[in-house]
């Protein structure tokens, strides 16, 4: 197969609010290219599922200043970025055979030209409930994430009560569930939205959830926080990390992971009560999964999770990622779940033929 076509979302129109999805203004728009001959240690790829993350708004704010991001901006007129899970359909490298499924950074693309050394072939364990969706999810960004920002950012240990954001999301759901069958933590705490995800969090091993959606959720949340807590787990930002700065205890950390409810508005992101911080003596850590990366840590990450898997312990059953089977041209609609709270564990889009 050569000179493949294929269509491609490109982002038009970066944002500075919510990302626009239909008329002169769409933040994206749909073109259809031919891609170039697969050349030597090359492979074409056909696109089977994409990750949908958080990060992925900050990478097309049109107001973030690109000396500031931790990776190169999406520019207007590129593809959209993102990680997926594609079938090799035809190869020039010796490493990669066709059919073989791999992990790597496609972007919104029905296929994609890349050299073999950017892609990392993934293994399905049927057996083991391990599925390809898996490597972008439990085994991918968001295991790694919730496993570093927790064991190794905030050195999280059996003795410590941990509060979770986010706690139904992709990165939550594993933080809960590394802080209760890795850790071994004496209280998990869960945050998130409505009684359906509540008791979702609970069954992955949180003592409690609280649900942010309820009329009475500060005074739940104080409840629940009675006597202050040594860890807060942050992924959403906003209000919540606000009233979690007056619940931690003295010299108590934060691992500062994301902060999904300002994404969309990033100019009102600011911190109030820094007083909080001062006084209380709280270390608060920003960090970033491709430091575990590039530390040469995630390997031991992922086989210490796979073991829990095998175990059972760690759950990673259908309930704990919301695959959408999504038209390519519907893709930004799958995408903008994510900041409506409109999925249950990780987010993936699955690529209708």
């Amino acid at each position: 197969m050569s000179g493949q076509q294929t269509r491609q979302w490109i982002l038009s129109n970066p944002p500075s609010g919510d990302p626009v999805l239909s008329g002169a203004n769409s933040t994206f728009e749909l073109k259809t290219l031919t891609l170039p001959t697969p050349g030597p240690e090359q492979v074409l790829l056909k696109v089977l599922y994409l990750s949908n993350d958080p990060a992925q708004r900050g990478w097309i704010d049109a107001d973030a200043d690109p000396e500031r991001l931790y990776t190169a901006p999406v520019v207007k007129g590129e593809v959209m970025r993102a990680f997926g899970v594609s079938e090799v359909v035809e190869s020039n490298a010796s490493a990669l055979k066709v059919g073989q499924l791999v992990l790597a950074t496609t972007g919104w693309s029905e296929y994609v030209v890349i050299n073999a050394k950017e892609c990392r072939p993934v293994q399905p364990d049927a057996k083991a409930g391990i599925r390809p969706t898996h490597f972008v999810g439990a085994l991918g960004g968001p295991g790694l994430t919730a496993y570093y920002g927790l064991v190794d950012v905030v050195r999280t240990t059996a003795e410590d009560t941990v509060v979770v954001s986010g706690a139904a999301g992709a990165t939550g759901s594993m933080v809960v569930q590394i802080a209760k069958h890795i850790v071994g933590c004496k209280r998990i705490i869960g945050i998130a939205g409505g009684e359906k995800k509540c008791r979702w969090v609970e069954s992955l091993g949180a003592d409690m959830c609280v649900d942010y959606k309820s009329p009475t959720f500060k005074e739940d949340l104080w409840k629940a926080t009675e006597g202050f807590v040594e860890v807060y787990f942050d992924n959403v930002g906003g209000e919540i990390l606000q009233l979690m700065l007056a619940r931690m205890k003295r010299f108590g950390r934060i691992s500062a992971c994301g902060a999904v409810s300002t994404y969309n508005n990033l100019q009102g992101a600011g911190v109030k009560n820094w007083f909080e911080i001062i006084v209380n003596r709280l270390e608060v850590k920003g960090f970033i999964v491709t430091d575990a990366i590039e530390a040469g840590k995630t390997g031991p990450m992922v086989q210490k999770i796979v073991e829990k898997i095998k175990e059972g312990k760690i759950k990673i059953g259908a309930d704990s990622e919301t695959v959408v089977p999504t038209k390519f041209e519907d893709i930004p609609k799958t995408w903008v779940m994510l900041f409506s709270g409109g999925n249950q564990g990780k987010l993936v889009t699955e690529i209708k033929a």
